[in-house]
């Protein structure tokens, strides 16, 4: 019974320093997700104004021929950017994406092209080199708070590679868009070559109209990098801002499940403790029983 009891006390101390450090975690991450979000809402605005240059180009010329907006008639190879985290301790936020990378990857396959991954994060990084998967490139050590510097070594490397003459033919983003703190969603979406969509629907704010000088290919040569730049950036933020609020909760639900795993320990202590005091209590209500019946056996 003692040694039953030790072992609980062993226990009870255990999990209440794994529920400190999960408490600790929950705590930074609550709050680096405030400064995520400002971060993120803080590039809307750049993301908005250059997604509507580069719409107002398009919009003001009669023909786009742009190696980086018409598509290819039977594409081969596509690049796909996993956004990962660096760390662990988010619950399933790199599995989610990993696995829609790998839906993705299926589908590609399935209309005769070959994906080659280009990773972000640590984790996506471990994961592909543990199964011997070759990348096409591969950046760490910035996921929780990337800066644009990251986006743009990354659009370099993307756009120089959908230009090379035996490179990839499109290029698609596989990430986590940040809903609430509550809702995060992986998500898939291409970013090149660039949908080029014709719409008699009025926009919801005017377009901007350009006089080009010398010519629109030669604007669209500046804009467009810096557009992929910009859509890559907000991949990143939005990433960062949904691996926050992922750890936040995987660190509050073990955080409640180490709780609860004391009180059972407590519970089962208390009756094991119980049991021995009744054990105690009978044993010497034993002994005294014995010493009456021994005293008036001498009577």
């Amino acid at each position: 019974m003692g040694a039953q009891l030790r072992l609980l006390r062993r226990r009870i101390k255990s999990v209440k320093s794994t529920a400190k450090i999960t408490r600790a975690q929950e705590l930074i991450a609550s709050s680096r997700i405030v400064k995520a979000q400002l971060r993120m809402q803080a590039a809307v605005p750049y993301e908005r104004e250059i997604t509507r240059a580069v719409t107002g180009v398009v919009s003001n010329t009669s023909t786009v021929s742009h190696p980086l907006t018409v598509a290819k008639e039977q594409p081969r190879r596509a690049g796909v950017l996993i956004v990962t985290s660096d760390s662990g301790f988010c619950g399933g936020f790199n599995a989610n994406i990993l696995r829609e990378a790998e839906a993705l990857a299926g589908l590609l396959r399935g209309r005769g092209i070959e994906p080659t991954p280009f990773v972000t994060g640590r984790k996506g990084v471990t994961w592909h080199s543990f199964r011997h998967r070759e990348m096409g490139g591969q950046w760490t050590g910035f996921s929780r708070r990337p800066a644009y510097a990251d986006a743009k070594a990354i659009a370099d490397t993307l756009i120089e590679a959908f230009s090379a003459e035996d490179g990839i033919d499109e290029i698609h983003i596989v990430s986590t868009e940040f809903v609430s703190m509550l809702t995060q969603a992986a998500v898939v979406k291409r970013i090149l070559p660039l949908v080029v969509e014709e719409t008699t629907e009025a926009p919801p704010t005017p377009l901007p109209y350009f006089e080009f000088e010398p010519t629109a290919g030669d604007v669209l040569d500046s804009l467009l990098p810096r557009y992929i730049e910009s859509r890559i950036f907000t991949a990143l933020l939005q990433s960062a801002a949904s691996e926050e609020a992922a750890r936040r909760r995987a660190m509050k639900s073990a955080t409640d499940n180490a709780n609860e795993l004391i009180r059972v320990f407590t519970m089962q202590m208390n009756q094991a403790r119980q049991a021995e005091i009744t054990q105690e209590i009978s044993e010497i209500v034993g002994g005294a029983n014995a010493l009456a019946d021994a005293a008036a056996g001498k009577e």
